[in-house]
């Protein structure tokens, strides 16, 4: 029994359309007459356009409703939900008022000479927190007017009101949304601009909606370009855009929907549009190019649809697969984050593979003949123009590694290997406002705060001691623990109820500073550090130094350098699971698709392979700062952002399976035919390679667009995906691959008894 038939898949999807369009188009029965046959072939015609028209429709409700859908995106949901630094956070601004600002206004005398202790400036400040304080409910505000010294520019010419917002990562987004419009820009004698993590996750949030209109804007015209000269047709170009459409735009509606059960974060939006636009041409590409071919090589329409859907479409089908199982690898990640980014890849994947198999079919089948080339080769599997230019390269390459496997295996494995050599100096960490372009307000505040207010920048961490007050001895074992801590090394003071700290010297702390640091049984003490960045190496040698150092009672500990430990922690604990999930449920797909266990093994190995170069790559550039005329202007900080490389891996994985999986269908095809290993790798590398870098090139052109952004974890993801399609379809696929085949032999189709008996009776099969 076969787990997979073209044309059973395309009745369930279309209501038997393609099978009335393929068998009714064909030659009629001996009992029908000339006007049944036309009446049979008008009713499948209709059925067609009552399809396209279904679809066309989609496009328009789910363009009307996706409409809404970037204004319910948030940027943010970086941490672990359950992590300890997150309860930390929550419980400072809960119980005691503090914790890191959400917002941090500038407020700047726009009288150069005037100081901000001015009286009309006083007044404009005051008049601002009180705004901040009725925009949404708020743990605290405050500001230098309020008391606080810490708030004035080291210059004097400048001051700053801090304040948090109560909430999730959602309702903290739509206070900020509130409060921007009301305090930006010219307040009477001052001039008030905002920075803080809020306020930056606002900005990415409005900018990367502005760089996906810009890429659908830039990349549409060029993918259509690029689909005529592949097609050498309007017509036929048409297709796998209009198929993209289709999927992309009810993506997007449904991701908007997803926002009423849950957050999702902006850049599933903008990384579901690019993958799936990529896959429906790319499916529709091969679709469409297997069916011409048909044509071309004499089929009627009906035939040649049929022969399409039992192998493109079994293909079409088992890619999407293979893209949807590698993407919901995300799923075992306990960040917002990664867990929508995988919500949104697997429904724009399916989507696209549904409309390639569902829709597209529709038109095929309308279109018939009106798609044929006329010039086109007549050998199956041609794909014209481009066969023509590039057969000549493809034969050479493939008959270089068929006479010398060997030694391309190794030149190639080196050069991977080359590329993935900067990648074990890694070190991830979140991005912050030098993700955004230079020239944005935000950037220019942020940079401003680290200019004029030097001591708001330095890193701390603050120790929650639930329950520890009240008890007989918790002053004195408070004191003892505050003068631990401010022992460390790189601590430069502690705060804490019982005063303040240095060296273990401790000085009594102002009765309001005392109230701030104790609630209840509860209290907290900040251990501020001598420098750095809040979340860099140092910072992280000092968390785990106050780690290691006793408590009086079981700490929460949170700020800046805990959330990146939580997060890092939480993703490794959960990336064994991610990986397993991917091998065996890659290995599983590829034995049903081949009926082999090394070529499975095989695809395994070079996929990861070419992966850890790709993120050697991203190292390289985004991290050490190199290669910025070629990518694109950027700020690099010395971190890699640790949500961009595990989403980039995914994505590429199955993109990687995708082209492995167009690959063996060629080679099972070749093999089934001349019998010989040799040959029939040889054979499969020349048919699919034209169509393999083609496709490429359609999905590269796709994913410049998200490498052209000045947001730098869109540049990664759009530079990191680029790279590896480049690596995959040139060394990987057209070298590397074949290259291993030829060296196994025959033991490419090999597998225990066992296993072939049980693909033998429900392994894939064309029949």
């Amino acid at each position: 029994m076969a787990l997979f038939d073209g044309r059973e898949l395309v009745a369930i999807l279309c209501g038997n359309l393609t099978e009335e369009i393929a068998w009714r188009s064909s030659t009629p029965s001996m009992e029908c007459d000339l006007t049944s046959m036309n009446r049979s072939i008008g009713f499948s015609r209709l059925r067609a356009r009552t399809v396209l028209a279904v679809a066309a429709l989609c496009v328009l409700l789910s363009g009307l409703v996706g409409m809404l859908t970037s204004d319910r995106l948030i940027a943010g949901g970086m941490y672990p939900a359950s992590a300890e630094s997150v309860r930390a956070e929550e419980d400072l601004g809960a119980s005691f008022a503090a914790g890191t600002p959400d917002v941090i206004l500038l407020v700047q005398p726009r009288d150069g000479k005037q100081s901000v202790r001015a009286p009309a400036v006083v007044s404009a400040g005051q008049d601002l927190s009180r705004t901040a304080r009725h925009v949404a409910p708020v743990h605290y505000v405050s500001s230098f007017w309020d008391g606080d010294p810490a708030l004035r520019a080291r210059d004097g010419r400048s001051a700053a009101i801090v304040m948090k917002f109560r909430g999730d990562e959602e309702e903290v987004h739509k206070a900020v949304e509130r409060l921007l419009p009301e305090v930006l820009g010219t307040h009477g004698p001052v001039t008030v601009t905002a920075a803080g993590s809020a306020v930056v996750e606002d900005a990415l949030q409005e900018q990367s909606h502005r760089d996906l209109v810009r890429a659908e804007l830039l990349t549409a015209p060029l993918v259509l370009l690029l689909l005529i000269m592949v097609f050498r047709s309007l017509l036929a170009a048409l297709l796998p855009v209009l198929v993209g459409v289709l999927a992309v735009t009810a993506t997007t509606a449904l991701l908007g929907a997803l926002t009423l059960v849950t957050p999702v974060t902006v850049f599933a939006l903008n990384i579901s549009t690019a993958l799936g636009f990529g896959l429906a041409v790319d499916y529709s590409l091969f679709m469409v190019t297997r069916f011409r071919s048909e044509l071309d090589a004499g089929a009627d329409t009906g035939p040649a649809l049929r022969t399409t859907m039992a192998t493109a479409g079994r293909t079409v089908a088992y890619s999407a697969a293979a893209v949807s199982l590698s993407l919901a690898a995300l799923l075992v990640f306990p960040t917002m984050f990664l867990r929508t980014m995988a919500y949104g890849g697997i429904i724009v994947t399916s989507l696209s593979a549904l409309a390639a198999l569902g829709v597209l079919p529709a038109a095929l089948g309308l279109l018939g003949r009106r798609l044929q080339t006329g010039t086109g080769p007549r050998a199956r599997g041609g794909n014209g123009w481009i066969k023509k230019s590039t057969d000549r390269l493809w034969s050479s390459s493939a008959r270089l590694v068929r006479r010398a496997p060997a030694l391309v295996a190794v030149a190639v494995t080196a050069l991977l290997l080359a590329l993935a050599y900067p990648f074990p100096s890694v070190s991830f960490g979140f991005p912050d406002d030098r993700a955004l372009p230079a020239d944005t307000a935000v950037r220019a505040a942020s940079d401003r705060l680290r200019e004029d207010f030097p001591q708001l920048q330095l890193p701390q961490i603050a120790v929650v001691l639930p329950g520890a007050v009240g008890g007989r001895g918790a002053s004195a074992d408070i004191d003892d623990y505050a003068r631990a801590l401010s022992r460390l090394p790189g601590v430069r003071q502690v705060e804490a109820a019982t005063g303040s700290y240095t060296r273990a010297d401790r000085q009594p702390s102002v009765p309001l500073t005392r109230r701030v640091y104790t609630s209840g049984s509860d209290t907290w003490l900040n251990v501020m550090l001598s420098g750095g960045r809040p979340d860099g190496d140092a910072a992280l040698r000092s968390l785990d130094a106050v780690r290691a150092v006793p408590a009086p009672v079981s700490p929460l500990i949170g700020g800046r350098a805990a959330l990146l430990h939580d997060t890092r922690s939480a993703l490794a604990d959960c990336l064994p699971t991610a990986v397993v999930w991917v091998a065996v449920a890659m290995f599983v797909l590829l034995f049903a698709f081949t009926g082999s266990v090394l070529l499975p093994l095989k695809a395994l190995l070079l996929t990861g392979l070419s992966m850890t170069a790709a993120l050697g790559a991203m190292v390289f550039i985004f991290q050490d700062g190199h290669l910025q005329g070629l990518v694109g202007s950027f700020t690099p900080i010395g971190t890699t952002d640790i949500m961009m490389p595990i989403m980039v891996i995914a994505v590429a994985f199955g993109l990687s399976m995708d082209y492995e999986v167009f690959l063996l269908s060629a080679l099972r095809e070749s093999y089934a035919v001349l019998g010989d290993n040799s040959a029939a790798i040889e054979a499969a590398v020349r048919r699919t390679a034209p169509l393999i870098t083609s496709a490429a090139a359609l999905i590269i052109v796709v994913f410049l667009g998200q490498a052209s952004s000045p947001i730098v974890p869109l540049k990664i993801v759009g530079v990191g995906l680029v790279v590896t399609i480049l690596l995959d379809v040139t060394v990987i696929r057209i070298l590397l691959a074949p290259a291993l085949m030829h060296l196994a032999g025959r033991a490419n189709w090999w597998a225990p008894a066992p296993l072939a008996r049980l693909h033998a009776r429900y392994g894939l099969s064309e029949a």
